[in-house]
């Protein structure tokens, strides 16, 4: 299951920023002025200039001087690359004695570009939502999550900024927006989080607001956060969050064009490649690797992949293709001695394999705050995979060098217990692991960590000012000697020579036409699940770990054998014994004996009647989202390592139970409470949960006030008020409540008086 979201600030305090001297600007030669107005183009970060934040510049500096040598030379490079500037709370906007506000930021970026040849590029992080961070404690907000508090935060915060960014005075620039981190994510997994509850419409409307202002001034670009792949890579998540910022984008007047793209990773150290683990369903002892402790069977080990799968589940939930994705690499290069150089095939469980292999080196994948052994990664770069990949620049959101967060303890009452060394934390599923935070330090968020910093650089990978202080920008070699190894009937086999680069191949892009069917970090690939007797085309890009491509190996052609010769031709065992373990209304379940082959199963084709649902490789399989009372007819086949498919098993029939049939019942309970009060008006939570024995298909509760209360709003429900009386029926999402299982929505309401609770009826179908 999904860890609880890491979150992020940076409250920096005034006497920690003293400390650093005086602003800094690193110099920039002054060539031909650009004066003509930027458009809006597609990827804002090509052939753009970065603007560097002198704050940050000076935390820089201020360090590698303090260390000095070697180390402080090294230290001083990172002040070179671009960091976002956050609007963290409404003081930062005016700013104060010793940082930078907006404008004066704006200015300095806007005197960079009269002596620039190219548009400036200015990044900003708009991160002030009421309620912010709801499931978190490091970094919650300034404002409440109420009605009072979204007023605020439109008239007090957002309106200001945008006033900013849209005077005609920096309409040359390029301003890339980072719109409410940890946001809409938690509105997706976190909904039984009450604080979570409560804030979530404060967050749509809020995150809408925000759009509406900033698409409206053409020279801002738009990104909204989507959590990372550790957060939101199950498919349980991932569909459901796709459609959360579809429904938020749509809600806007300019619908889903008030988003240019989508940001992964902010402030978070998932690696951008798991350059040893590319497969997540290799077998290892029998079972896929996404099956490991570490990942859960969360199918997305890194930012790339889960980057590429998000922008189609993003693209099917109604946004264009064109909509472009960033990936934060300010902490997630995971250098250092720790760092596996090379593939460890020995091991024969996949536990054991994915601690061998993986270069995140967390114990536990939800570990946030002040990561132990983290370091730099990939410096800013803009199409780190060509034109052509959704993933349109690496960018440095979260600076690196400053805390995510202090705990609690005598001298620091505000804190998250996440950020404790001496913490523990759950995975969910009875797993206990340490938070991993930098032991023997307890910082604010946002202050200067100096020794997080000092770690970040001696682990960054690629290594720091290998190439200058510009960043690698060298291409590797392109694969050579690209041939077609051998062929079956369903399957080309490829093999290439090696790319050289200064800083280190990761890995290679394997294309069949014009399309990516694999990235490998070995120099063979087999491509399968082809059609016999047909003919395809190959070729190869390398990488390098600063995300430089290779130009393409020469073209290949492989062509598939016929389906009665060459290779292995003998296929697997039919699937003995399927019969059906079980019903309800909505799903049947089926197992089945293993087959047996010469060369080995790789998998199971489930049919229900002639459609295949499912492909998997265990000998179970549960089919779901049916209809009650239904009888469905199901067939499994095998299929081996060469692509040959067995013939077909006996055909069974699963007959879905009754909806409340069968035994079964439907009932269920509703539960009241107020989540805060303010004297005229109140939030409130109300949880159903299914007292029956089936899944419900809708539910509905009832109240009669018996003051003068009035429901001004409510989320995950629909509602309707009359008189005193109120009736809230779920929405199309959460009809569905398992036997046992609850769902929750929330209210605000206004009253004068008294605010006794209400008694609640429930009834269900």
């Amino acid at each position: 299951m999904p860890h609880p979201p890491r979150p992020l600030a940076r409250f920096r305090t005034a006497a920690a920023a003293a400390a650093l001297g005086a602003a800094m600007l690193v110099p920039i030669a002054a060539t031909q002025s650009a004066s003509a107005a930027v458009t809006h183009v597609a990827n804002p970060y090509v052939g753009s200039t970065p603007y560097l934040n002198p704050d940050y510049v000076a935390e820089v500096n201020a360090q590698a001087t303090a260390d000095g040598g070697t180390t402080g030379s090294t230290e001083a490079k990172v002040a070179s690359y671009q960091t976002a500037i956050w609007m963290d709370h409404i003081g930062a906007i005016a700013g104060d004695s010793t940082h930078l506000g907006l404008k004066a930021q704006l200015d300095k970026a806007e005197t960079q570009a009269a002596s620039s040849s190219t548009p400036v590029l200015f990044e900003v992080v708009i991160y002030d939502l009421p309620g912010r961070d709801c499931a978190a404690l490091a970094s919650n907000g300034e404002i409440p999550a109420t009605a009072a508090g979204l007023t605020e935060y439109e008239s007090q915060y957002v309106d200001p900024i945008a006033a900013l960014l849209g005077s005609s005075t920096y309409s040359n620039l390029r301003i890339s927006t980072i719109i409410e981190p940890d946001s809409l994510p938690n509105a997706v997994t976190n909904q039984s989080k009450a604080a979570c509850a409560t804030a979530t419409p404060y967050y749509e409307t809020g995150v809408e607001y925000t759009l509406n202002k900033l698409h409206a001034i053409p020279n801002v670009y738009t990104y909204l956060d989507i959590g990372h792949s550790g957060w939101l890579g199950w498919s349980s998540n991932m569909g459901p969050a796709a459609q959360e910022f579809a429904k938020v984008a749509k809600a806007t007047t300019a619908g889903v064009a008030s988003v240019d793209g989508f940001i992964s990773d902010t402030a978070n150290t998932t690696p951008t490649d798991e350059p040893f683990l590319p497969n997540s369903t290799l077998q290892v002892g029998g079972q896929p690797l996404d099956s490991a402790n570490f990942y859960q069977y969360n199918p997305y080990f890194d930012e790339h992949t889960y980057d590429e799968a998000m922008h189609a589940s993003l693209v099917s939930a109604g946004f264009p293709s064109s909509v472009g994705m960033l990936i934060d690499t300010s902490r997630n290069g995971w250098g250092g001695s720790a760092r596996p150089t090379s593939l460890n095939s020995s091991p024969t469980d996949v536990n054991s394999y994915v601690t061998a292999n993986k270069i995140d080196q967390r114990p536990f994948r939800g570990d946030w705050c002040n990561v132990n052994g983290a370091g730099i990664g990939s410096r800013p770069t803009a199409q780190p995979y060509g034109a052509s990949d959704p993933i349109i620049a690496y960018v440095w959101i979260k600076p690196p060098g400053e805390s995510d967060g202090d705990y609690p303890s005598g001298t620091h009452t505000h804190g998250d217990p996440h950020c404790d060394p001496s913490g523990t934390q759950t995975d969910g599923n009875g797993g206990t692991y340490p938070t991993d935070a930098i032991p023997g330090y307890d910082i604010p968020a946002g202050n200067w960590f100096a020794a997080q910093f000092q770690q970040l650089v001696t682990n960054a990978y690629p290594a720091l000012g290998s190439t200058g202080g510009g960043g690698d920008t060298t291409a590797p070699s392109a694969p050579t000697n690209l041939a077609v190894s051998g062929t079956t009937s369903s399957s080309v086999s490829l093999s290439w020579t090696a790319s050289t680069d200064n800083v280190g191949v990761t890995g290679y892009a394997v294309y069949r036409g014009s399309t990516k069917v694999a990235t490998v970090t070995t120099t063979s690939y087999t491509d399968t699940g082809l059609t016999a007797s047909t003919a395809y085309s190959y070729h190869v890009t390398a990488q390098d770990a600063a995300g430089n491509v290779s130009a393409s190996s020469a073209t290949v052609t492989g062509t598939t054998s016929a389906s009665g010769g060459g290779g292995d031709t003998t296929a697997p065992s039919a699937p003995t014994n399927l019969a059906v373990s079980g019903t309800t209304s909505s799903s049947v379940s089926l197992t089945w004996t293993a087959s047996t082959d010469n060369v080995g199963v790789t998998g199971y084709a489930v049919y229900r009647g002639s459609t295949k649902v499912a492909t998997v490789t265990t000998t179970s399989y549960t089919d779901t989202g049916l209809t009650a009372s239904t009888a469905y007819s199901y067939h499994v086949t095998a299929q081996d390592a060469a692509g040959n498919v067995s013939a077909s098993s006996a055909t069974v029939t699963g007959t879905t139970s009754a909806s409340s049939g069968g035994g079964g019942s439907v009932g269920c309970t509703a539960t009241y409470s107020i989540s805060s009060d303010w004297g005229a008006g109140f939030n409130a939570n109300v949880t159903v949960t299914n007292t029956g024995t089936t899944a419900t298909k809708s539910w509905t509760v009832t109240w009669t006030w018996a003051g003068n209360q009035t429901v001004s709003s409510m989320w995950n429900a629909v509602y309707t008020h009359s008189g005193s009386a109120v009736t809230a029926t779920n929405e199309p999402y959460n009809n569905v409540i398992a036997a046992g299982g609850n769902t929750s929505f929330g209210f605000g309401a206004t009253y004068s008086g008294t605010n006794t609770a209400p008694t609640l009826t429930c009834t269900a179908s």
